[in-house]
């Protein structure tokens, strides 16, 4: 099982950052973060690094079920989706599968919640 679902398109890197993070909107969920990966080395410890950032995305009403489910869930939250420029203009995105990481809880309810939000991510993805 993997962890990640991905898919590979065509584009400028800031433009799909934008992209992705409407896209993330449209299917209910916020973007909490966004870490910039390659200046934070850039800045931390003078490395280069190719065009990588992470956007920390929230559905709230997916969120609060969850939390209410499991109260220390949110070790694993928000959920994330990386833009990574692979070449240029060559952009992977890729976001966590919620069934991998809730599969090792044991909570049948925490599950069901996670197969909806994969099903929900997973389409987004695709869908770019």
């Amino acid at each position: 099982m993997g962890y990640f679902v991905s898919k590979t398109i065509e584009g400028q890197f800031d433009e799909v950052v934008e992209h992705v993070t409407n896209e993330l909107k449209f299917i209910g969920f916020g973007v909490l973060t966004v870490i910039d990966v390659k200046k934070t080395l850039k800045m931390k410890i003078n490395e280069d690094f190719k065009p990588y950032t992470i956007l920390g995305a929230c559905n709230p009403h997916f969120a609060s079920k969850a939390l209410r489910l499991e109260d220390k869930l949110g070790v694993v939250l928000p959920c994330n989706v990386v833009v990574i420029e692979q070449a240029p203009n060559v952009i992977e995105v890729a976001a966590m599968d919620p069934i991998a990481m809730m599969s090792g809880i044991g909570n049948e309810q925490l599950d069901k919640l996670a197969k909806e939000v994969s099903c929900k991510l997973e389409k987004m993805i695709n869908d770019l």
